[in-house]
């Protein structure tokens, strides 16, 4: 039997897919979806607005030793329907590890919206022995497709 090395959870959120997006798209706005609890604030990050955007988060959590940054890299992106990144320690490359939000409309006003945390292209052995993955687990990814709800119904 496999191991899975991604989650994912969806959810119907009562709001268009523009609006959702508007708030994905500014990193500004992430502490307020975070249902992990690492995300503290943004570090002077520019919405987003293409693949190869990178915006910096201030973090903190005890498998980082306390407060940390990071970069995340935009891997995907396409206006209104999907937009990823990889995250990494300030100032290093991705290590393998990725955030995927897909939005597709169910109507005028409300959007199908997934969230994936995928580790799968975790190979370093280092990163591994020290990273107990998933970091995130399926109910705190459940609990920031709430938040984003709330956050677009306010």
């Amino acid at each position: 039997m496999s191991e899975s090395k991604s989650i994912t959870v969806q959810r119907t959120i009562d709001a268009s897919a523009s609006e959702i997006f508007d708030v994905l798209s500014n990193p500004k706005r992430h502490v307020a979806l975070d249902g992990s609890g690492f995300v503290r604030s943004d570090e002077k990050a520019e919405r987003i607005q293409h693949v190869g955007d990178v915006f910096r988060m201030n973090m903190a959590g005890d498998h980082m030793g306390g407060e940390y940054q990071t970069d995340n890299t935009v891997s995907g992106y396409s206006h209104n329907a999907l937009l990823a990144w990889k995250t990494a320690p300030a100032d290093t490359d991705p290590p393998g590890w990725e955030w995927l939000w897909q939005l597709e409309p169910t109507g005028p006003e409300s959007t199908q919206v997934s969230l994936t945390y995928d580790w799968s292209a975790v190979t370093d052995k280092a990163i591994l022995s020290k990273v107990s993955f998933p970091l995130v687990s399926k109910d705190q990814l459940e609990d920031s497709l709430g938040r984003l709800a709330e956050t677009v119904s306010s």
